[in-house]
């Protein structure tokens, strides 16, 4: 059992950062119970860290001791291994558009795949299943307007479209009025008006 976990972290030390670590992944170091039983000692033992079910991540040691891996780097990871969108949530797109001064508390992406939470160190990331159309444009700053006018809500949307427009280059405020057929009645009237109107 020692070989393997050797041979797990020796695997794990030519991962980047944030990297998630699976036992599907590990399957051609040893059978699954065995991977499954390795990474579980290895967490205990504080050489690997248990991020959530069946997903580990390897602590990044620097002068200053050992801390988690980034949240930014380890979500970007996730999605890359999983293969789904995961996208900042419409509170951080607000923020970092301008359109809000409140800086999110928690940790929440949006996800094609299912809601969860990971822990990294003492902070928990949760990620939320997220209809499609929020997820259209991904990380673009199209796909950033459009999840900060959902979060904005009905209400605030035109307003906020009125500033994007404004703020946007034209290409990418272009980009989301082509945008507007995947996005909710509500959402794509709003849009429509402020584009034309």
């Amino acid at each position: 059992m020692k070989r393997l976990a050797e041979q797990i972290l020796t695997y794990t030390e030519s991962l980047p950062e944030g990297a998630p670590i699976a036992a599907k992944g590990l399957l051609h170091l040893g059978n699954r119970a065995a991977v499954d039983q390795a990474l579980s000692r290895l967490a205990e033992r504080g050489r690997l860290m248990r991020a959530g079910r069946g997903v580990y991540l390897r602590p990044v040691s620097s002068r200053f001791g050992v801390r988690a891996p980034s949240v930014e780097k380890t979500v970007e990871a996730l999605a890359l291994q999983r293969g789904e969108v995961i996208v900042s949530n419409g509170a951080s797109a607000a923020n970092a558009l301008g359109l809000t001064t409140q800086v999110p508390v928690r940790s929440v992406y949006l996800t094609s795949g299912r809601s969860r939470t990971m822990n990294l160190g003492q902070q928990v990331v949760e990620l939320r299943h997220a209809p499609r159309w929020q997820l259209a444009l991904a990380d673009r700053p199209a796909g950033q307007a459009v999840r900060a006018l959902a979060w904005l809500g009905p209400e605030k949307a035109e307003a906020a479209l009125k500033t994007l427009k404004r703020k946007l280059p034209s290409s990418t405020f272009g980009e989301l009025v082509a945008a507007a057929p995947q996005l909710p009645s509500w959402l794509a009237r709003t849009v429509g008006k402020v584009a034309h109107g």
